[in-house]
């Protein structure tokens, strides 16, 4: 066991119960290969951060709100705040949020609360349901998950910054039901038929074949189950969809941007029932942008300064569609 592991396995137990028992058999190799030190020269310095955060347990966790609450300002004194501020900082970039952590704001790069907001009424009821987030970045989404109800959520995301991320808000929110496990979907065990609700939000177009990862999702879901996709899209008619020669908005992994009708055909052809269209919003820059949290360039960037309805590239601006579909 490599020692990065094993820092990290403490923070899933092994005998965790809720966890898919098919899937705990595989986690220690899996977390063997990610933990490799030439695969991520800086989970030293990410780990120094986790490792030098005070004790300061929150006295109340408010995740059924926009700003996710992980405690207040009167839990800490200003030397605990001189310690903890600089350390998330460290953490650079924060794309998700916001968190307010003992009266520390983290204004993330994007608003997750606006997507939240356009989705949280059209979806089914999270109660007492067991889910997957994919692709859950530093787990804002997860921690509102569990703010309405859910029993349990696993999300999965292979950039390790944004995992210590959530270590980080989670060593002072304490125990929940909650895990983020710096993996992807190709880590999950085919067809395992576990999940109550799956979250497939701004994955779809990185992907290179969106039909396979529509069946592994699919997979991923019990009879039932619901899926809640969010991706971009352009306007288009059925089987109409975008693929770009090279970037799209500054980015190189985008692969596949359908029309909605295209989207639609797709979740029909992979066996899905009932799609239907939740909310479909262009990405404006209110809603992605550069903060001090977040230090990089953004949206605004990635624009035609001529014409923003325009990519810097030429390309349909970014539109983002939100549908949720049932497994039979």
């Amino acid at each position: 066991m490599t020692e990065g592991h094993g820092a990290y396995a403490g923070l899933l137990d092994p005998r965790e119960s809720r966890f898919p028992a098919v899937w705990r058999s595989r986690l220690p190799a899996q977390l063997e290969a990610v933990f490799d030190v030439g695969r991520h020269g800086r989970w030293s310095e990410w780990r120094s951060v986790l490792q030098r955060l005070p004790e300061a347990p929150a006295s109340c966790c408010e995740l059924n709100r926009e700003v996710v609450r992980i405690g207040s300002a009167d839990d800490i004194g200003e030397e605990e705040r001189r310690t903890i501020e600089p350390l998330l900082r460290r953490l650079h970039p924060w794309r998700k949020g916001p968190f307010c952590v003992h009266g520390i704001d983290i204004d993330a790069e994007w608003r997750s609360n606006l997507k939240w907001r356009r989705l949280e009424q059209e979806i089914a009821s999270l109660e007492g349901r067991v889910v997957l987030d994919i692709g859950c970045g530093n787990g804002y989404y997860a921690w509102r998950m569990l703010g309405q109800g859910a029993k349990f959520v696993i999300g999965i995301d292979p950039s390790l910054v944004h995992v210590v991320q959530f270590l980080a808000v989670k060593h002072f929110a304490g125990d929940w039901p909650v895990h983020v496990l710096p993996l992807g979907i190709e880590d999950v065990p085919p067809n395992l038929g576990f999940f109550d609700t799956v979250f497939s939000m701004g994955v779809l177009y990185h992907r290179r074949s969106p039909i396979d990862h529509l069946l592994d999702v699919k997979g991923c879901l019990r009879a039932g189950g619901e899926l809640v996709l969010e991706t971009l899209v352009v306007e288009g008619a059925r089987g109409y969809a975008l693929m770009p020669e090279d970037r799209y908005a500054q980015m190189r992994n985008v692969w596949f941007i359908p029309s909605i009708r295209t989207l639609e055909s797709w979740l029909i052809r992979c066996g899905f029932r009932r799609a239907r269209v939740v909310d479909v919003s262009a990405t404006t820059v209110d809603e992605q942008r550069t903060t001090s949290w977040m230090r990089f360039h953004s949206l605004a960037d990635f624009l035609d300064p001529e014409n923003p309805a325009l990519t810097v590239e030429g390309l349909p601006a970014p539109k983002r569609g939100i549908l949720v579909a049932e497994v039979p």
